[in-house]
């Protein structure tokens, strides 16, 4: 499929809290449906933030241990486990795109949108790949330590370095994903009410960049912004003011909302 004769941005990484992140990412497609330029972006979470799957129930969820830690909680649009986004362990990024200009097949959609994230693996001199069969879970609420499925979990040797995930709105492909860069097993476990296992067993299903390659935050960052800019043909772009604003109003309405994160039950 060609991409590059289309209008990308990349969007360099940024730091922001978990409600602004994910309003981003539909104002992202709202832009891209509109005849706008289709987004590439790398991005970092802070404070460290978990964002619950779609349908992940609250109560599974440690309150108070977020709380204590200064975590912030929100409610992603995509199905899956909970994620702990560490502000330094976690690499994120999202690919937006017109619905219309990529493959309808949900199992085809992820491999053409992973390209770049395995790409980017390689560059670091990890050698992940998605996993060649399923895996079974060993805690549910957990993206990193759900069943791994060989559509979209990006592994080395069978433990865990990516997730990634899809969904729709209005007429456009939202795709992002989380790259383990180093491990945070107290963190990561302590935000579930009831994770039953202990850190020495999260170790044995999670790796990370940094154990993988040695490389610094700052070298992982930049090798998966190269593959997503080589992936799509994508310029160095900016959101416009009316996309931080309108990113604002959703954050501060929806995302950052008890009804979205606690209450939400459809």
């Amino acid at each position: 499929m060609t991409l590059a004769d289309r209008e990308w941005r990349l969007i360099p990484e940024e730091a922001r809290d978990g409600p602004m992140q994910m309003a981003l990412e539909e104002v992202a497609a709202e832009t891209a449906a509109n005849g706008g330029p289709r987004t590439v972006r790398a991005y970092q979470w802070s404070p460290s933030t978990l964002s619950m799957g779609y349908r992940q129930d609250a109560d599974s969820v440690d309150w108070d241990f977020a709380e204590r830690e200064g975590i912030s909680v929100t409610r992603r649009q995509t199905g899956g486990g909970g994620i702990y986004h560490d502000e330094y362990a976690d690499i994120s990024y999202s690919i937006v795109a017109p619905a219309d200009e990529l493959p309808g097949d949900l199992m085809d959609c992820y491999e053409v949108l992973c390209e770049p994230i395995l790409s980017a693996f390689h560059a670091m001199g990890v050698d992940a790949d998605f996993v060649p069969e399923k895996h079974p879970a060993i805690h549910e609420p957990a993206c990193y330590l759900r069943a791994l499925h060989p559509a979209h979990d990006i592994a080395v040797d069978g433990r865990k370095i990516s997730g990634n995930a899809q969904y729709r709105t209005r007429d456009a492909v939202i795709q992002h994903g989380s790259l383990s860069f180093a491990l945070a097993p107290d963190a990561h476990l302590g935000v579930f009410a009831d994770p039953g296992i202990d850190a020495e067993r999260f170790r044995e299903r999670v790796t990370s960049i940094h154990e993988e390659a040695g490389i610094s935050r700052d070298d992982a960052v930049a090798a998966l912004e190269d593959a997503l800019t080589e992936w799509c043909g994508a310029r160095v772009g900016e959101w416009t003011d009316d996309e931080v604003e309108a990113a604002r109003e959703l954050a501060e309405e929806k995302y950052a909302t008890d009804d979205w994160t606690r209450e939400r039950t459809a």
